[in-house]
């Protein structure tokens, strides 16, 4: 994003909450409402609105307003690559006055300034799924990332025998749980003396189109089709699409092993296939209920944990058929969202 456009979006944020008047900001202690008996209205953010794991990120928001009496608002920008969207989604629930907001920041700096300006507010904020600079929020909530990059590293490895060459394709800048992610996998196959890493340090972006074009590119580059790549590795739900892709064109599709990370029907279609070696999964579901039940303990006065891991794994084809995968995996949305 240009830094002039990012300034101005983080000014009006800034502003939104400047602007409201000692009795704006106390009729928006949520904790006075919530002790008031006031009904509680929690805004969601996540960083997009498409992908697979931010429908069932929703799905978990809202069993737990259900179990908990409470409202959820959820919005967010459709594409994971607009911040200046999600700044203004941010902006405009503190603008609301919203009793609090569980968000899943974009960029892990940018939207440090829009949490402070929330409060400010007075209105707490509950960080998930990735990280965030700062301690003005009350609690994180999300997968250990690191850790489930050396979980798809370790696998990797085994998959090719320890040794031949492999490649990382990261997703985007900024972007804290990935990156996390990323050096997981790093640590992890760097502990393997038989094995080389080809190319770590390029991007696919936040699309799945994106990914496509920038793994046909890595592929081709590197000589995939002449069986140089072993193994490769995406940190997320769209660089992994876009890479399965690509070694289907290139017909590398089970000669380069692709360990993947996270879940959409496609992608267990192409594990179960065997086109894909493993996906590491997290609980977007189960992240999704934390998040909200955390932020309404936090608002009712209760204790809570500043940091929650909420798990991950690696799902082979084996695996699929096992009822507490399928839970994880491919949870039922319909019940929850109406789909």
């Amino acid at each position: 994003m240009n830094a002039n456009v990012l300034a101005c979006a983080l000014a009006v944020t800034l502003l939104a909450a400047c602007s409201r008047t000692p009795s704006d900001a106390a009729s928006t202690d949520a904790g006075a409402a919530a002790r008031r008996g006031a009904r509680l209205r929690i805004a969601v953010v996540p960083k997009g609105t498409t992908h697979e794991f931010w429908k069932s990120v929703h799905a978990g928001a809202v069993k737990a307003s259900r179990e908990l009496d409470v409202d959820v608002v959820w919005k967010g920008p459709l594409r994971e690559d607009d911040l200046k969207a999600q700044i203004d989604v941010v902006a405009s629930f503190v603008a609301q006055g919203v009793s609090g907001i569980v968000l899943a920041p974009l960029n892990d700096a940018a939207l440090k300034a829009p949490v402070r300006a929330a409060a400010q507010a007075k209105i707490p904020v509950v960080v998930f799924d990735s990280d965030l600079a700062g301690d003005e929020h009350v609690s994180f909530v999300a997968t250990d990332n690191h850790a489930a990059g050396k979980l798809a590293g370790e696998h990797l490895g085994r998959a090719i025998g320890d040794k031949g060459r492999v490649v990382m394709l990261r997703y985007q800048e900024g972007s804290a749980s990935t990156q996390r992610r990323e050096q997981g996998f790093l640590d992890a196959v760097r502990a393997l003396p038989g094995v080389t890493i080809a190319s770590e340090n390029q991007y696919g972006g936040a699309t799945t189109e994106t990914a496509f074009k920038r793994s046909e590119s890595l592929l081709l580059a590197l000589g995939a089709a002449e069986g140089a790549i072993d193994g490769v590795f995406t940190p997320n739900e769209s660089t992994t699409f876009g890479m399965l892709q690509a070694l289907r064109k290139t017909n590398v599709a089970r000669k380069v092993k692709l360990v993947g990370f996270d879940t959409s029907e496609k992608l267990l279609g192409a594990l179960r296939e065997g086109d894909i070696e493993a996906l590491v999964v997290q609980h977007p579901f189960k992240m999704g209920y934390v998040a909200v039940k955390t932020m309404v303990a936090h608002l009712r006065g209760e204790p809570v944990e500043k940091r929650i891991d909420t798990g991950s794994r690696v799902v082979t084809k084996q695996d699929l058929d096992d009822p507490a995968v399928r839970e994880i995996v491919s949870p039922d949305i319909a019940r929850w969202l109406g789909e």
